[in-house]
């Protein structure tokens, strides 16, 4: 079990900076401003996190092999605290997925780890979650939107599509825009419920900050902290749900 957490953690927070999506737009103050260069925030703030993470893997990774992570080391350190993450979520993954949950959780990892330091990037004064931006949260959920396909196509050929037209042929033309409308519905989703949650819960904590700036806030921090990771969590296995309906016919036999 902690060979298969090693291996994918070792490969799960690498591609972190593929994840960075563009942001743009008029921001409130943050620390960036001070740079001598205009460059939205939001656009600042996600690659940060994606350096951060890629920083982390390795720091968590330093160079060792698989094979010689499967024995946990003797005191608590980064590389535990992450294989604790990756094992509940690949727990997860693997009551979803199967028994094939390792192989998409590179993709699935990530957006994990991404989506929580971003959300909890703005608890920090001076700084805005980069998840507070449409153009954020629209690029990770376009990112699964188009993986799901991608695995679904690779898992099942060109029969993948065939769930697209229903059990039977002649309810095809009525199935077809009833799946279409439902599969574009899911990054729709996706992106509006890690906007809107993240939105709302750092305006709160701002307001709180605003009118009294000691002890009660402490209140909303904690929940921001809470709103972090289960919008994070939420996200992930969302995602790890319509991964699986891609790939389920595969997983059947």
């Amino acid at each position: 079990m902690r060979k298969r957490i090693a291996g994918a953690l070792g490969l799960t927070l690498l591609p972190a900076a593929a994840l960075a999506s563009v942001g743009g737009g008029h921001e409130p103050f943050s620390w960036f401003h001070l740079l001598p260069v205009h460059i939205p925030q939001y656009v600042l703030s996600a690659f940060m996190i994606a350096a951060m993470l890629v920083v982390l893997s390795l720091a968590a990774v330093g160079g060792k092999k698989t094979d010689d992570m499967v024995v946990p080391e003797p005191r608590f350190t980064l590389r535990n605290l992450l294989e604790l993450i990756m094992a509940f979520l690949l727990g997860i993954a693997g009551d979803i997925l199967g028994h094939h949950a390792k192989k998409y959780m590179p993709l699935l990892g990530t957006c994990f780890f991404f989506i929580l330091f971003m959300n909890l990037l703005g608890l920090i004064p001076g700084f805005v979650p980069p998840t507070d931006k449409m153009n954020i949260t629209v690029g990770l959920a376009v990112i699964i939107f188009l993986s799901t396909h991608y695995f679904g196509v690779r898992e099942n050929g060109v029969a993948y599509f065939k769930h697209f037209l229903g059990p039977v042929w002649w309810m095809a033309p009525i199935m077809l825009p009833i799946e279409i409308v439902s599969h574009l519905a899911r990054p729709l989703s996706l992106s509006l419920r890690l906007f809107g949650n993240i939105t709302g819960d750092h305006m709160v904590v701002s307001i709180f900050l605003g009118l009294v700036p000691f002890v009660v806030p402490s209140i909303f921090y904690g929940l921001g902290v809470f709103v972090s990771f289960m919008q994070a969590f939420i996200f992930t296995v969302l995602s790890m749900i319509y991964i699986s309906g891609a790939v389920a016919h595969e997983e059947d036999h």
